[in-house]
């Protein structure tokens, strides 16, 4: 499985959303610098998530870009099939193997487990484990 920028950053920009854990629109230049993702860039990207149903928009000075539905509904799946289509399999050295190969089978199981990864991890996930991970990381300040 391949992801492009563009899959990247709808993930990180979904995830922003998600963090920001209220449903409160979240203004498109606040996701782009808090993600570091070009601003026009994002505006499509959000604008394909939306129409995927996963994002909902608002106009206006208080406007933004909030999630459509909770953030345990929505996996990483998802958003990648909505910005970067149905999972292809990578292209892998051993494809063309004689048909008695072990190792194009082997590449499918391994393209299998990364979509069963992605398909049962939610962006609610996604957020607990960085705050989990954020948590651990205290501050010393004795010297």
């Amino acid at each position: 499985m391949d992801v492009s920028v563009k899959g990247e950053y709808a993930l990180r920009a979904v995830f922003e959303l998600s963090r920001h854990g209220n449903p409160e629109p979240v203004k498109i230049a606040r996701i782009a610098k808090s993600q570091k993702i070009p601003q026009k860039f994002l505006e499509m990207i959000l604008a394909q998530l939306k129409q995927g149903g996963y994002l909902g928009s608002r106009r206006g000075a208080e406007g933004g870009y909030f999630l459509a539905r909770p953030a345990d509904q929505i996996t990483v799946g998802d958003i990648l099939r909505q910005i970067d289509g149905p999972f292809q399999p990578s292209n892998r050295p051993f494809e063309d193997e004689p048909q008695d190969s072990p190792f194009p089978e082997m590449w499918h199981r391994v393209e299998r487990a990364l979509s069963c990864v992605v398909d049962r991890t939610t962006f609610a996930d996604l957020v607990e484990r960085w705050k989990q991970k954020r948590a651990k990381r205290v501050l010393n300040w004795q010297i």
